[in-house]
């Protein structure tokens, strides 16, 4: 009985390794064909018109649009989302969370930014 079980659990281990691997060559060929896929019905026409920059570098990381990053602001207040660009004349960021909002964040309201994963990458 615990070796079908074992067995079970490999087989599963194996089939979601092989998904993620899946995933993430699906994630580069988008990339490759200048398309990020964002899986949001409140993301619209005119927040993808309103960035002008979909990949720049900020506290030393490079980031591009469809990247998965945490943003710990000045007041304390942690969001996580994906990111949607940038926009140059403000010096803003716009951010989709994952409770279905589009946010705004200056740069110079930010403590803290950290990279959770790359659009496309693996690991």
């Amino acid at each position: 009985m615990l070796d079908f079980i074992i067995s079970i659990l490999v087989l599963l281990f194996i089939a979601s390794i092989f998904g993620y691997i899946l995933t993430v060559l699906k994630e580069k060929f988008y990339l490759k064909n200048n398309i990020i896929f964002i899986d949001n019905k409140v993301v619209t026409e005119e927040h993808l018109n309103e960035v002008d920059l979909k990949e720049f570098i900020l506290d030393g990381l490079r980031v591009r649009a469809g990247d998965e990053i945490k943003v710990v602001t000045k007041e304390k207040k942690k969001y996580n989302g994906i990111l949607l660009g940038a926009k140059l004349k403000e010096k803003t960021i716009l951010l989709v969370t994952y409770d279905y909002k589009v946010l705004k964040f200056k740069i110079d309201n930010i403590q803290k930014f950290k990279l959770i994963h790359r659009y496309g990458n693996f690991f």
